[in-house]
């Protein structure tokens, strides 16, 4: 049987509180800064219409006279060689709007990588784009995502890439930029997989089979617990017990102790409809998607000046139990 969740539609729940984005109050510096946070809007509306958690959290924090500030988002990508994915996927594209890696982890167990980039703008979210070794998975396995990738869309041209690395004020055509960028991110970039191999895939690799059905789609945005700003939500433990009370399924356990540089949580993934060939014909089956994250950050002393900073990256243990959020558990 399928795991138990929310199903959702990316259409069924109404725009509300924060439909316009947690990226409206940064005060952008430049034009392509401006872009920057409009792509991320656009993203953000689609995923907020899909996780019907996130506006229960919207309510929670208006109510408290609180604020929302987005910590990271989260992307999942295939790692293969012909064609060649992985990571630079979606990197580049972020690394043209300024990004620059400030993080690499390791997660053997999962066959993954991943690399999270930072903004020189202090407040725009990190983003953690993580891969799939897909050499390291049966060959069976390999086969089934193979033969999904053949026919992978081609990469994005270096022409945007250049549009988007000297974008200004003068810059012609950025509605039609923003449009590719966002159908980058939203649209599947290979044809419709079977079901049979996204069932197939997910009894080795819950990730892989997540990967093959919603491409490069945004896993999950984080609200940063640090930053609402008021003792009723003031820490993570008082922001999930809010959340709890309102009816909001949440992660049994929260990764990372008391006081420690960085601890985590998140509702429940929802679930919704994902399409998928069946003996030819197009169809639809439930599965996981996305879950709302919380983020707590603490402050760690800097090497190189002795103060005290807050910790910015992430721990590899605390991510590994996170991946699991997605799981779906099938015959």
């Amino acid at each position: 049987m399928f795991a138990s969740g929310v199903v959702a539609t990316m259409d069924t729940t109404q725009h509300g509180l924060g439909s316009l984005g947690p990226h409206q109050d940064i005060e952008a510096r430049n034009e392509r800064e401006r872009f920057t946070l409009e792509l991320f809007d656009r993203l953000w509306d689609r995923y907020r219409r899909r996780v019907a958690y996130v506006a229960t959290y919207e309510r929670i924090v208006q109510d408290a006279g609180a604020r929302f500030f987005n910590d990271h988002i989260a992307f999942r990508t295939f790692a293969n060689q012909c064609p060649t994915t992985g990571i630079a996927s979606l990197s580049r594209l972020f690394e043209a709007l300024d990004y620059r890696p400030a993080g690499v982890y390791d997660f053997p167990d999962k066959h993954l990588n991943a690399i999270h980039y930072q903004h020189t703008h202090p407040e725009f979210p990190k983003l953690f784009v993580s891969e799939l070794k897909t050499w390291e998975l049966s060959d069976g396995s390999q086969r089934e995502i193979e033969d999904v990738l053949d026919s992978h869309r081609p990469a994005v041209s270096r022409e945007t890439l250049a549009s988007l690395a000297a974008l200004n004020e003068a810059s012609p055509d950025k509605s039609s930029l923003l449009d590719e960028l966002v159908a980058q991110v939203e649209s599947l970039p290979w044809d419709v997989p079977p079901r049979e191999a996204v069932e197939k895939l997910n009894r080795e690799s819950q990730y892989a089979a997540w990967v093959l059905v919603h491409g490069y789609n945004v896993n999950h945005f984080t609200s940063l617990v640090n930053s609402h700003g008021v003792e009723a939500l003031n820490s993570l433990e008082n922001t999930i017990d809010a959340l709890a009370a309102a009816g909001v399924p949440m992660k049994a356990e929260i990764e990372g102790e008391p006081g420690s540089k960085l601890r985590q949580s998140a509702t429940q993934a929802v679930t919704i409809d994902v399409a998928v060939m069946d003996q030819g014909r197009p169809t639809t089956m439930p599965w996981s998607y996305a879950y709302f994250e919380l983020a707590e950050r603490n402050p760690v002393v800097d090497s190189s000046t002795g103060e005290l900073v807050r910790f910015e990256g992430f721990l590899g243990p605390q991510a590994t139990n996170l991946f699991e959020m997605t799981r779906v558990n099938t015959k």
